[in-house]
């Protein structure tokens, strides 16, 4: 043993010898070139430093050969990086690198190397000028902390010098390759690098803004190593600026941002004092727009909650025996995030929830989406312990949901909607429906907000949590400060949504505030002024007939009609013209159809009270085109069970003629014109019997006549057009006074300055001909005849061919009633010229009889 001890160490002395007489021989041949450095043509001295690279490093060389020539070559080789000639400062590095690279210590070099590298990058000025050699130089730099690692200590301050310029250098390749650096010297040597870490944070934080993606993200791998081998009291310092980062254009500086907050998360040092700073970042990538990141940051958070959970294993010890099951919210999809993370959330909530709430509001569009994202994630967490602090969350959620952003929006509902399924429908209920009453209390410029949150927490709530308290929702939806509180489009579409989402969830068991929902429904088609809105509000009264199981909209009104009819009756006598009870009467009378017909000993007098003449005109005008919109279709809603006949004294000494009586005004015209509107529709439908209407007829033909010298050509119309109907309806059944009262105002309506009268006056009059009956004698009232007979004739002559002919029609209905006396005053105007083709036209019809 020891015979080969000894031989080997002959060996190895030999083998050093050897070496060392190859150095020799090197260094005596490059003896000549050395002295050719000191020359002052740049050329000569270029041509030495590449002999001396073709001689040393280019060749194949003992690794203890390069050792002895590089220690006898440094010192010139250090001087030539101050040389002016560009290329041969360039030479010089490379030579250097090369040795660094091929010796078995470089660590010997370090006394003269980093003093050298130091006064050249290190200094106030940069001595390097060119930005290629700053770059060869810091990737040397690098090469030496690679291959010298722990024998770095003694020179880490040239080391930092070197790093605070070089991080902050103009080049941006350099930049990147000095964040590398400094990630190789705090692994190197940890237990030096902490004493000077700190010094480094202001350059790389005056970098992270670089507007080159790939500087940012070396910036903030560096600022993870620095921090991880840091004192930690820097923390605080770069989390403002790792935060902006996430918002970078750059997915790939995004991505750094997430393992350096992870890698923290699970190795600092002090990373208990920061869990409440540093879990926001980690989170807020969990929404990241890109799948690789979110992937990314959900492993890294499991990794973070399972260590904690190991951790702490005995204060979680009975969560990790008794787990409870996972909440309804994830058996249709979703994993539960696990007792580790939820713990973490849980215990910082208190601490991160103010956060939240001051930068949900700030300023920046960016800013507020993360944060929004951020507390839908919080609130995942947290589950049912969100509840201590829900009175807080309400408030951010009233907030948000009012943002004009549409995301931010969106992520606030998506929060409200785990509010629901997390919290006691109790205890949301207590903080919410008050604020749903009195929106003033919370926002003044956004109403609908309340209301916006409940619909959102309804749609993520339960049904069996919702069952008992449903009572309570619908009273507060169907309250008249609520389901009525706003026109505007926003409050009225929360509305619908709070409908909606108690439908969609309880279904069947939201029978029971049916009524009111139905009422809430009615309330926002009579305040809406969009279209689409209305239709909304119709889609909804289906989806509730759905529901409870009914064929259609008709049964629910049937099932409700008489509480509706209540609760409008209730305030009937405070209605004026601005009431939203008149439009919302409409809306329950249009829309139930023949079901109206079921209940009109409760509709009618309701309709009798707001059509009293002392009532808002403008509220009886309302009234009057809603019945005249019902009258025209009354087999299908007033007279749906055929007994509206019963109650048409009612209507007509009631409803329709108090409010034919004339008095001053243009609204007290519009109102006489809207109740002949009615009054046509009645008779025209022949819903009455004619006895019914021969009780009335004296009063009815007195105010139609005195309509007929209304200022409105349309009152003057419908007045004609009703009397039309009425003698119609009334066939040969008036007596002659009343038929004798008639004709004398339809002829001067004849002479009417609208057409549409003048023709419509003509027809009324041939009715009124066809009218005369076997209580009519021709022979008593022929100076009637002769006097009617005499007008007609004479509008033979008119200028208007359409009134000729309609005047031609009428007196060949007048010659069936006294054809003598009709022939005899003919022949009579025709003997004077006077319309000589009509007046034939007259007399060879009266022949033909």
């Amino acid at each position: 043993m020891t015979t080969s001890n000894n031989n080997s160490t002959r060996e190895a002395a030999m083998a050093t010898a050897s070496e060392e007489r190859a150095a020799a021989d090197v260094l005596k041949s490059l003896a000549r070139h050395l002295n050719c450095l000191n020359e002052d043509n740049k050329s000569a001295r270029r041509r030495a430093l590449e002999a001396v690279k073709r001689e040393t490093v280019e060749q194949r060389l003992s690794g203890g050969a390069l050792q002895e020539l590089f220690g006898g070559l440094l010192k010139a080789l250090l001087k030539c990086l101050s040389d002016p000639a560009e290329t041969c400062r360039d030479t010089a590095i490379q030579i250097i690198t090369g040795f660094i690279r091929a010796v078995p210590k470089p660590e010997d070099s370090l006394p003269y190397l980093m003093p050298a590298l130091a006064q050249r990058l290190g200094g106030k000025e940069i001595l390097e000028p060119a930005e290629e050699l700053r770059l060869a130089l810091m990737e040397m730099l690098s090469l030496v902390v690679e291959v010298c690692g722990r024998q770095l200590a003694p020179y880490l301050e040239d080391m930092i010098k070197i790093l605070q310029r070089t991080i902050t250098d103009p080049f941006p390749e350099v930049k990147k390759e000095s964040c590398k650096c400094v990630i190789s010297v705090a692994q190197s040597i940890p237990d030096h690098f902490h004493l000077q870490a700190e010094s480094l944070l202001k350059p790389l934080l005056q970098t992270i803004s670089h507007q080159h993606s790939q500087v940012r993200v070396s910036v903030t791998q560096a600022i993870g190593a620095v921090i991880q081998h840091s004192a930690g009291k820097n923390v605080d310092d770069v989390l403002s600026h790792l935060a902006q980062r996430l918002f970078d254009s750059s997915p790939r500086v995004r991505k750094a941002v997430t393992v350096v907050v992870g890698d923290w998360l699970l190795r600092l040092p002090d990373r208990y004092s920061y869990f409440h700073k540093l879990i926001p970042l980690l989170l807020s990538s969990l929404s990241d727009e890109i799948p690789e990141i979110r992937s990314l940051a959900e492993d890294l958070w499991k990794k973070v909650g399972s260590q904690w959970e190991k951790e702490n294993e005995d204060d979680l010890k009975d969560k990790m025996d008794f787990r409870l099951p996972a909440p309804s919210l994830y058996t249709s999809g979703g994993e539960c995030p696990g007792l580790g993370c939820r713990e973490l959330v849980v215990r910082n909530l208190s601490k991160l929830l103010p956060a939240v709430g001051r930068d949900i509001g700030d300023w920046l569009v960016q800013t507020r989406v993360k944060t929004a994202q951020l507390l839908r994630v919080l609130l995942l967490h947290a589950e049912d312990h969100c509840t201590q602090h829900l009175q807080s969350l309400l408030t951010v959620l009233y907030h948000t949901c009012a943002d004009p952003e549409t995301d931010v929006r969106t992520q606030c509902l998506e929060s409200a909607k785990l509010l629901g399924a997390f919290v006691s429908a109790e205890v949301y209920l207590k903080l919410l429906l008050p604020h749903v009453e009195d929106s003033t209390s919370c926002s003044s410029a956004s109403p609908w907000a309340p209301l916006n949150v409940l619909g959102a927490i309804l749609r993520g709530s339960s049904r069996e949590a919702l069952q008992p308290h449903l009572i309570k929702i619908g009273d507060t939806l169907a309250h008249s400060e609520v389901c009525q509180g706003s026109q505007q489009a926003l409050y009225l579409d929360q509305l619908l949504v709070c409908v909606d989402a108690v439908v969609c969830v309880c279904q069947v068991d939201c029978a029971v505030i049916s009524l009111q929902l139905l009422k809430v429904l009615v309330s926002v088609q009579s305040l809406a002024s969009q279209l689409e809105q209305r239709n909304k509000a119709e889609e909804s009264v289906r989806c509730l007939c759905e529901a409870q199981g009914l064929s259609g909209a008709c049964e629910l009104y049937r099932q409700h009609m008489a509480d509706l009819l209540q609760w409008l009756s209730d305030s009937h006598h405070t209605w004026t013209s601005y009431s939203i009870q008149k439009t919302q009467l409409e809306i329950i009378a249009m829309q139930s159809g023949p079901v109206v017909g079921e209940f009109l000993p409760a509709l009618l007098p309701l309709l009798k009270s707001c059509l009293e003449p002392s009532r808002d005109p403008e509220m009886r005008l309302h009234i009057f085109t809603m019945l005249s919109k019902l009258l025209l279709d009354a087999s299908n809603t007033l007279d749906s069970q055929g007994r509206f006949a019963e109650y048409m004294e009612m209507v007509l000494q009631d409803l329709l003629l108090p409010n034919l009586v004339w008095r001053s005004g243009r609204s007290a015209a519009a109102v006489r014109t809207a109740a002949l509107s009615c009054l046509l529709a009645v008779l025209h439908g022949a819903a009455f019997p004619a006895e019914r209407v021969l009780s009335v007829e004296e009063t009815l033909s007195t105010q139609l006549i005195s309509a007929l010298e209304e200022d409105s050509k349309l009152a003057r119309l419908l007045a004609c057009r009703s009397l039309h109907s009425l003698l119609k309806l009334t066939t040969q059944q008036l007596n002659a006074d009343s038929l004798n009262k008639i004709y004398p105002e339809l002829l001067k309506r004849v002479d009417d300055s609208s057409e549409d009268v003048r023709v419509e006056a003509l027809k009324s009059l041939s009715t009124w001909l066809s009218s005369l009956g076997k209580n009519y004698d021709t022979q008593s009232c022929r100076p009637h005849l002769e006097f009617l007979f005499q007008q007609l004739l004479l509008y033979m002559d008119d200028p208007d061919t359409k009134i000729q002919d309609s005047v031609l029609e009428v007196l060949k209905v007048a010659s069936e009633v006294d054809r003598g006396l009709l022939q005899q005053q003919t022949e009579a105007v025709r003997e004077k010229q006077r319309s000589p083709e009509y007046c034939d036209k007259l007399l060879q019809h009266i022949h033909s009889l």
